[in-house]
């Protein structure tokens, strides 16, 4: 029935149904509907269908459901689906993701909330929660198929069996010993086709990719890339096993990181979306803007302080912009660049002193064509030699410092483990403007008798 039908229809179609009262219908209809999809639908309906959609989900449509909407509607869905239902959607949602969305809430409302679900699964979020946010043991599930190396491939397919409906992931099963210490990894693939009476520690890899449990959730998504993982088991000291993140939590991860880095990047202050209010979004942009201005400011002292050689070559005025734009160009550039390589890959010296000197090639090859293509733009504008090696020197020159600061700057933060993102384009920018402007008018200045 769905198939042939558009999002507008299916829409207005659950709207009638719940109109009507049509419960079974409606039960039929989503049945054969994704989650994102039921997600969707019940962010464009209306208000005053929402409490009787909520009376035709059952628990698990709405866990489903609940997981997939972004926080601010899952904070309001937990108002309108009411406590009974609330307690029991929470004590079937991931705990990772049931962690984070208490996280936001007030302390006592949270902690009573916490006191009314089941015991053990009331436990395994508080055991989530008391890591530090944004690790690897924050956002595991404790939700896996563990097994002890003395089973057969027999009692593993009958535990499998046993907890697939609670498990998070099924793709592989996690060997432990006596002190519940990681010791190897089965696939599902590698169980079904063993033999029954085979000997799981005969037929495991011993050889098992793990995390730590305080690990910088970046490296968690680095590892699952780099090994094309679909989990990774997490381990606190001695090996010991807590859990495992599935590939769906990294590349909510991966989003998330470069959301952040971006918005660092950009220099907005904050997390700014379409929905974000004036006031709000005004709040999150101005200090750095406020910062930047004050930069800012140095460039005009600058121009303020070579105002002498300004008037005497009027000339000078036209090339300023080109100046300092291609300077704060290219540093971004360079900073775009080492910003990627930080979070794909792991950094040595080797790996900087390669960096640093295919930079420099860069800025020496940038810088050298555009200054001699601006100077024979200025030798053919004004005719005159001398401007042209002004322009075309100062440019070579920029080039240079500034793809030289958009790589050094970065990894001097990441040396003092702060996020290199900081280092946004606007900063970058600011900073070459200045430097750029002080090598064109110094520059000048030394030749400012010949010019005239």
């Amino acid at each position: 029935m769905v198939k042939n039908m558009t999002y507008d229809e299916i829409l207005l179609r659950i709207i009638l149904l719940l109109k009507d009262g049509k419960r079974k219908e409606f039960r039929e209809l989503v049945d054969e509907l994704q989650p994102y999809d039921m997600a969707s639908i019940y962010k464009e309906l209306p208000d005053k269908h929402h409490s009787r959609f909520f009376s035709f989900l059952n628990v698990d449509d709405i866990t489903e459901l609940m997981q997939e909407l972004e926080r601010p509607y899952q904070l309001a869905m937990f108002q309108k689906v009411g406590k009974e239902k609330g307690i029991k959607v929470m004590n079937k949602m991931d705990n990772d993701d049931l962690a984070q969305l208490l996280d936001e809430l007030d302390p006592d409302l949270k902690e009573h909330l916490l006191s009314s679900m089941e015991i053990s699964e009331s436990e395994a979020v508080q055991t989530l929660m008391n890591y530090p946010a944004e690790t690897a043991g924050r956002i595991m599930t404790n939700r896996f198929v563990w097994i002890p190396k003395h089973y057969t491939v027999k009692d593993a397919v009958t535990k499998l069996k046993l907890f697939a409906e609670i498990a998070e992931s099924i793709n592989y099963l996690y060997v432990i010993n006596e002190e519940k210490q990681l010791v190897g990894v089965i696939s599902y693939r590698d169980l079904i086709l063993g033999e029954p009476q085979d000997k799981i520690e005969d037929i495991m890899y011993s050889r098992v990719i793990s995390i730590g449990a305080y690990e910088d959730q970046e490296v968690v998504a680095r590892l699952i890339e780099r090994y094309d993982f679909l989990a990774i088991p997490v381990v606190e000291e001695n090996h010991v096993l807590v859990g495992i993140i599935t590939v769906d939590d990294v590349i909510d991860i991966v989003i998330q990181e470069a959301n952040e880095d971006y918005e660092k990047f950009a220099a907005s202050g904050g997390s700014i979306d379409f929905d974000t209010r004036a006031l709000v979004a005004s709040y999150r942009r101005l200090p750095w803007l406020i910062l930047l201005l004050f930069i800012g400011l140095v460039s005009g002292s600058i121009i303020s302080f070579f105002e002498g050689t300004l008037e005497k070559v009027v000339a000078l005025a036209f090339f300023m912009p080109m100046i300092a734009g291609m300077t704060g160009n290219t540093g971004t550039q360079s900073l775009a660049v080492v910003v990627r390589g930080l979070v794909t890959r792991e950094v040595d010296r080797n790996t900087v002193l390669k960096l640093l000197g295919r930079e420099l090639g860069v800025g020496l090859i940038i810088g050298a064509v555009c200054g001699l293509l601006i100077t024979l733009i200025a030798l053919v504008w004004r005719g005159d030699p001398l401007l042209g090696f002004v322009v075309g020197s100062s440019l070579f020159l920029t080039l240079i410092i500034g793809t030289m600061a958009g790589t050094i700057i970065p990894l001097i933060l990441h040396k003092f483990n702060v996020d290199p993102a900081i280092a946004s384009g606007p900063l970058i920018t600011t900073l070459n403007d200045i430097l750029s402007l002080m090598i064109y008018f110094g520059i000048a200045t030394a030749f400012l008798n010949q010019l005239m």
